[in-house]
């Protein structure tokens, strides 16, 4: 018998959706990495006359992350008790408020402090946006899934480096010095509007593949008391940061230093959420192989933001002429994505039913990769710097990164419950944006120090190939079947 073609399905337009949350919020986070470059070379603002702007850039991006690093469990714990697409939605509203905001702002620290907010509020989408595809997505399906909806990575990371220099070109004969700005309202108009397109169109219908339940956090939103929830949280980790920020620049500390101290409060989090909700808590902990791959995230999300705040500064650096043909070479590694995250979460799904099959394919792909940030490293430093070698490198590179994530996270979905999905989410992005905060500011103040991205670069391809050994440690036996509530 000829097998029936599936036609386009609910989950499909909930692909959709999410994808273009995911690009939105890219762009959103992206901007200040070009944006910060152009202050720096042209001297705007709080940038003039700076003898360490890279640490400093690099400490705004980290700052980004600190607030977004806090929100992670917090995050999946309101879409585990409020629902996935409440929290989504008040995500995406969130920081197109506190995008609009960083352009109408002036001074260093009005920056920052809109910055961290957006963070803040991006920081809840991650966990619930894998919860919501897992909840209504065939389970043969869901890496497929995760890997397309994460194509909006992709998109919006190029996006942002492509679009964000163009938009300050066109605003410089009428805005002058104050050009940085207008990227900020563009963006931030184009966030409100997403944020409407996800309120109104993200609502499950009657034909999910999970039965209906209307107390299920893949059904229910509360809009009221997300909102509400994640304005007292974010209240509480704003002060928390700030007050880091401001302390360590009276005791003189540097930018790294600052880094460093924000990043303790990962294992302060976790500590103080295990004293308070051991029961949830202790089973996201517990299992050795989830925890591995908690572990493998930090150094890809210090690949991601290496690459994403400051690529364009690495190709300049070594060659690659103004601002915009800069982009231009740096966007080949964004635009990989849009294939890699498919191809990566198709692959996941057609070795899932083999045993470890999902391990050994991250395996291999992090291999690969790891090779790749050497060849370039070494090209680059070598004092080559032909602008169709570099895009093709950062390609392929990218494609082998990219394709990695959805293999990874729907390896992760199979070592959760469906109960706790978000909270193990919002438990692996938290410690996986202990390298999104280090990567900034580390990677330019070495660039301050040394005059050149090669030591940076050399110490991207080091951690990668520490993931890649954490991969290797995973247990052999079939981890498709583990259960996390069992010490593996």
């Amino acid at each position: 018998m000829a097998k029936v073609k599936e036609g386009w399905q609910r989950y499909h337009t909930i692909w959709g959706l999410l994808l273009l949350g995911w690009v939105i919020s890219y762009i959103d986070r992206t901007a200040a990495g070009p944006i910060i470059t152009y202050m720096i070379e042209n001297e705007v603002s709080f940038f003039a006359n700076v003898d360490n702007p890279h640490g400093i850039g690099g400490l705004i991006g980290s700052l980004f992350f600190a607030g977004f690093m806090l929100m992670q469990f917090p995050g999946g714990y309101f879409g585990d008790k409020f629902g996935y697409r409440a929290v989504i939605v008040c995500s995406i509203f969130w920081a197109g408020v506190a995008t609009l905001l960083t352009g109408l702002v002036g001074g260093l620290i009005a920056f920052i402090v809109f910055r961290v907010l957006l963070g803040l509020g991006e920081g809840v989408f991650y966990s619930n946006d894998r919860s919501y595809i897992a909840y209504h997505t065939p389970a043969n399906k869901v890496g497929t899934g995760m890997g397309v909806v994460l194509t909006g990575v992709s998109i919006g990371l190029t996006a942002g480096l492509l679009g964000i220099p163009y938009l300050l070109t066109v605003a410089e004969p009428f805005m002058g010095i104050d050009a940085w700005r207008f990227p900020f309202y563009v963006t931030g108009a184009l966030t409100l509007v997403v944020g409407l397109v996800l309120y109104f169109f993200l609502k499950p219908k009657a034909s999910t593949v999970q039965p209906t339940e209307k107390s299920s956090p893949g059904i229910k939103a509360n809009f009221g008391k997300t909102f509400g929830y994640m304005t007292g949280y974010s209240a509480v980790f704003l002060l928390l940061v700030m007050g880091i920020y401001f302390a360590s620049v009276q005791l003189n500390l540097t930018e790294v230093s600052i880094a460093f101290i924000l990043v303790a409060l990962c294992p302060l989090l976790i500590l103080y959420l295990y004293m308070t909700k051991k029961s949830e808590i202790k089973p996201l902990l517990a299992n050795k192989n989830l925890f591995f791959l908690y572990l493998f995230f930090i150094p890809v999300m210090w690949h991601l933001w290496f690459y994403g705040f400051w690529s364009v500064s690495i190709v300049q650096d070594f060659g690659g002429g103004a601002l915009m043909a800069a982009a231009l070479v740096a966007s080949f590694n964004g635009i990989a994505g849009i294939i890699g995250f498919p191809l990566g979460g198709k692959i996941s799904d057609l070795v899932a039913d083999r045993p470890n099959g999902r391990r050994n394919v991250l395996v291999v792909l992090t291999a690969v990769l790891t090779v790749l940030i050497f060849v370039f490293a070494g090209y680059v430093m070598m004092g080559y710097s032909h602008p169709v070698v570099m895009s093709v490198i950062l390609f392929v590179s990218g494609l082998f990164f990219f394709a990695l994530q959805p293999v990874a996270h729907a390896l992760a979905s199979d070592l959760t419950p469906p109960e706790n999905k978000g909270s193990m989410f919002g438990m692996l992005n938290l410690i996986a944006e202990i390298g999104a905060v280090l990567a900034p500011v580390v990677s330019g103040a070495i660039r301050d120090q040394s005059g050149n991205w090669g030591s940076a670069l050399l110490l991207d391809g080091a951690l990668m190939a520490a993931g890649l050994v954490l991969v290797i440690a995973i247990s052999g036996k079939a981890v498709a079947s583990s259960a996390v509530g069992k010490s593996a």
